[in-house]
């Protein structure tokens, strides 16, 4: 089957299957194998420019109705692909479902369009399984999704306070008491919280995720709700962006009124994460993202810290700059 992929969390879906998509996005480079092949989309949005600016642009896009992407239409229809896979979450993130099927008119091919919509772990699980099943590997799907689960079950019997069958009870209410209040930022100006799988995460890494319920959308957030909330642990980890693109906005943050008051600057727990890779792509390796996640909020129950190439402290943000 020949597969293009228009989103990296897709291609990362697809290579855990162990197939070999034909096409992906000017995004795709994880697993390294992928950054070789034909890209089948571009951006109008300059990706290296500081976080208020590339806001500008894709806003000034929007509002245009030019959108964000472009699609390929030579290299697609040279690919003949039979499947796409595509996404619907985001118009902003990735190419969506609209984008491919205007598209696919303009092509010789007439590939099935597979569309993910994912706002909570189960629904990224649920993605994994649906395109083992359209990709005739439903048994190496149920391999993956077991393999993730038992990982996340993993973290889980750790930062409970109850001994319990994690993936039977992972629906249900958490005394959040005693759980340090988290605050994730997947955008730096303007601060936005991140939403979807995120509060789920926090709260099976151990922490009380007060300002979005699993499931809701990343948004803006006004900077007083922020201080009024006082995150005792915070984590910044912008859409698209590194560990070196983070360091070069951070400004954009401890520039802001009352940052140096917040509980989490005050007492050396404000981490910045590769957004890139990690958070902000629903794929297999949100399971990573987990276990880095959980050493830093719950620090006492894990005994190494996360991987410096995915996450760092606040303080030792700056040497990411080069």
């Amino acid at each position: 089957m020949r597969i293009v992929t228009t989103l990296p969390s897709a291609t990362e879906i697809v290579t855990a299957l162990g197939l070999e998509p034909v096409g992906v996005s000017h995004e795709c480079d994880y697993p390294p194998l992928v950054r070789s092949l034909p890209a089948v989309t571009a951006s109008s949005v300059d990706a290296t420019a500081a976080s208020s600016e590339i806001d500008r642009q894709v806003l000034e896009s929007v509002a245009e109705g030019d959108g964000v992407y472009d699609v390929d239409l030579e290299t697609l229809g040279a690919l003949d692909p039979d499947l796409i896979v595509t996404q619907g979450i985001c118009d902003v993130c990735a190419v969506d479902e609209v984008v491919i099927e205007n598209a696919v008119e303009r092509i010789d091919a007439e590939p099935e369009i597979l569309t993910t919509d994912p706002h909570t772990v189960g629904d990224v699980l649920g993605d994994i399984e649906r395109i083992g099943e359209v990709t005739g590997q439903a048994e190496r799907a149920r391999e993956v999704i077991d393999d993730l689960e038992n990982r996340i079950d993993a973290v889980r019997s750790r930062t409970s306070d109850e001994r319990h069958d994690s993936r039977r009870h992972r629906d249900d209410a958490v005394d959040s008491s005693d759980r340090p209040r988290v605050a994730v930022f997947d955008w730096t100006d303007p601060v936005m919280v991140a939403g979807h799988w995120t509060a789920e995460l926090l709260e099976w890494a151990g922490g009380d995720y007060g300002l979005a319920a699993p499931g809701e959308r990343s948004r803006p957030r006004e900077w007083s709700e922020i201080r009024a909330y006082d995150p005792e642990v915070l984590v910044v980890a912008p859409c698209g962006f590194d560990l070196a693109q983070t360091a070069a906005n951070l400004e954009d943050l401890t520039a802001l009124e009352g940052w140096a008051e917040l509980s989490a600057v005050r007492n050396d727990r404000v981490w910045a994460m590769d957004g890139n890779h990690y958070l902000n792509r629903p794929g297999p390796r949100l399971v990573d993202t987990l276990e880095a996640l959980a050493p830093i909020v719950s620090p006492d129950r894990f005994e190494r810290a996360p991987d410096e190439s995915v996450a760092l402290p606040l303080e030792r943000l700056g040497g990411a700059r080069a």
